[in-house]
């Protein structure tokens, strides 16, 4: 199967500073990837370079067979920026049908374009006054235009609500079974666990870690949090039973252990019987993870 996206050692310096250092990925169709990293990590670069907005010094990119930036790339890929700004006194329709006759589509799938992201109630109102979420979602509508092989997405979420967000996520999972690629940045690292295949990690301009977030947690190593809700009455017996616990103000016990650690833990636990009312695994969040191998790469 062709690659959407192929970069093998890509190369970026900003007045000698390396910003990108032998950064490799590729992207299959339908695959969803997150680009995640700390502020100067190399993310926004590295999408630029993608979009043929800025040369880069070393390496190769292939952009759906093309270079970047060329007519073909773009032809294939759809950008939508942290912050989509549109003509405020242009309507949500006047808007999405003047990019449409701009890619040489019939202007009349604006309406359908604008339903598919929820806002063909607001859509012959002016673009002014939309809040930022909804100027969000216009700029997703564009994104949709064309049928793109390829979705660039910066912090796409950012200024829409928890309902706006699953709806948008599972606008995503829809594009990526109609075979999009999707790669995206976001700092809402909660929202990235459930709803990407893989995982990219930058840190200093280098990609630190790649692979899916269960293989991420394996080569981290971090260990696993359980808290313990005691019984009525059985808080002291368990505490005396688990002496690691922590016994915390609510009354649960809190405790930590080694990833190979945690399926034996879990069976002495279960074997105190109706002293525990409930039990929680919770595993290192993808915070911890992207710290991590952050800091790992730093020192």
């Amino acid at each position: 199967m062709t690659s959407t996206l192929t970069i093998s050692r890509l190369t970026k310096r900003f007045q000698g500073v390396e910003a990108l250092a032998e950064v490799s990925l590729d992207l299959g169709p339908g695959m969803r990837v997150a680009l995640l990293g700390h502020n100067g990590a190399g993310k926004s670069t590295m999408m630029k370079i993608i979009l043929g907005l800025i040369p880069f010094d070393a390496g190769e990119v292939r952009v759906c067979g093309a270079a970047p930036g060329s007519s073909q790339a773009r032809m294939q890929v759809a950008y939508l920026p942290e912050n989509a700004a549109f003509h405020p006194a242009l309507t949500g329709e006047e808007q999405i049908r003047h990019y449409l006759s701009l890619r040489g589509e019939s202007p009349r799938r604006a309406m359908e374009l604008l339903e598919r992201v929820g806002l063909a109630k607001a859509a012959r109102r002016r673009i002014g006054t939309y809040s930022k979420g909804m100027r969000q979602r216009v700029g997703l509508a564009q994104t949709l235009i064309g049928r793109p092989r390829l979705l660039v997405l910066d912090e796409p979420t950012s200024g829409l609500d928890p309902v706006s967000r699953r709806d948008f996520y599972a606008l995503l999972d829809g594009l990526a079974a109609e075979g999009a690629a999707i790669l995206l940045s976001s700092h809402v690292l909660t929202e990235v666990e459930a709803r990407t295949d893989r995982i990219l990690i930058l840190s200093q301009g280098r990609l630190v870690a790649e692979g899916t977030l269960a293989e991420l947690r394996r080569r981290a190593a971090l260990p696993v949090g359980l808290t313990v809700t005691p019984a009525d009455g059985a808080a002291g017996a368990l505490a005396a039973a688990l002496p690691q616990a922590r016994l915390a103000g609510d009354g649960m016990l809190h405790l930590a252990c080694a990833q190979d650690e945690k399926l034996g833990l879990l069976a002495r636990i279960a074997g105190l019987g109706a002293q525990v009312a409930d039990l929680d695994v919770v595993p290192p969040s993808l915070e911890d993870i992207c710290s991590h191998f952050s800091r790992r790469d730093g020192q």
